[in-house]
């Protein structure tokens, strides 16, 4: 499946394709069963060209399983740990220092509370460079774009050339895999879907380039960005100089 927003914009990594199966695919990229890791790092991963598999057993992290739909409840204490840590109790051995993400506990509680929790029906996740998926065999979920300045600006506009209102897209306080699997598939089943700025997270951003943040929508709205490409703004002389700059800098 190849995208013209991705060729127009000369994005320098391919989208990413968020696909929820039974199937686990051959020669992915997975996390050990028990051991850490980012699911930052297999999006970028993804990104460069592999295709990332997830499990329940597989997913890295327990924030991860939640940011993947994998796991549907936080870990006892987790409050703490987004949060200042526990009053009074040294951090145990081998545990990291607390993230200091919320003042307080009770605030971190609150933000867990907001999360839409969700545990898919499927076995896997897969993380699939969207050249190489075919809609046909099994729609994504939701598409993720890494962007510069410029370029998420044009995927800004994009979203909004043909809705109504301002607020088409949102920046989520939240993790990375949450803001780009777990909060725009539940942006899917909304009236109005909207696209989510995600990799705000501080503890995600040492897994991808400095300049870039994602852009995740759900497959619906990318292919209603994609139809209006013709006829939009990127055919226009503002976004050429724009797209000059960008080309100069690639």
């Amino acid at each position: 499946m190849q995208s013209e927003i991705a060729r127009r914009l000369m994005l320098k990594y391919s989208p990413v394709a968020i696909l929820f199966s039974n199937e686990k695919p051959q020669d992915a990229l997975e996390f050990a069963e028990g051991r850490w890791g980012c699911v930052a790092a297999m999006l970028t991963a993804a990104m460069k060209g592999r295709r990332v598999v997830f499990s329940r057993k597989t997913f890295g992290c327990k924030g991860g399983g939640i940011g993947l739909g994998l796991v549907d409840e936080y870990a006892d204490g987790f409050e703490y740990f987004i949060s200042t840590g526990k009053e009074g109790a040294p951090p145990a051995a081998g545990m990291p220092e607390p993230e200091a993400y919320k003042k307080t506990p009770d605030l971190a509680r609150e933000f867990m509370a907001s999360m839409p929790l969700a545990n898919i029906p499927e076995q896997y996740v897969v993380f699939a460079p969207l050249p190489e998926v075919d809609a046909a065999k099994g729609q994504p979920k939701v598409v993720v774009f890494y962007a510069n300045p410029d370029q998420l600006s044009a995927l800004v506009v994009l979203v909004n050339y043909s809705r109504s209102g301002f607020d088409n897209v949102l920046v989520p306080f939240a993790a990375g895999c949450q803001t780009v699997c777990l909060l725009p598939w539940n942006e899917a089943a909304r009236e109005c879907p909207r696209a989510v700025i995600g990799m705000t997270d501080i503890t995600a951003r040492p897994y991808m380039d400095a300049d870039l943040l994602s852009f995740s929508v759900p497959y619906a709205m990318f292919k209603e960005m994609e139809d209006n490409v013709p006829g939009s703004f990127l055919d226009k002389h503002d976004w050429k100089k724009v797209a000059e700059r960008i080309r100069r800098n690639s």
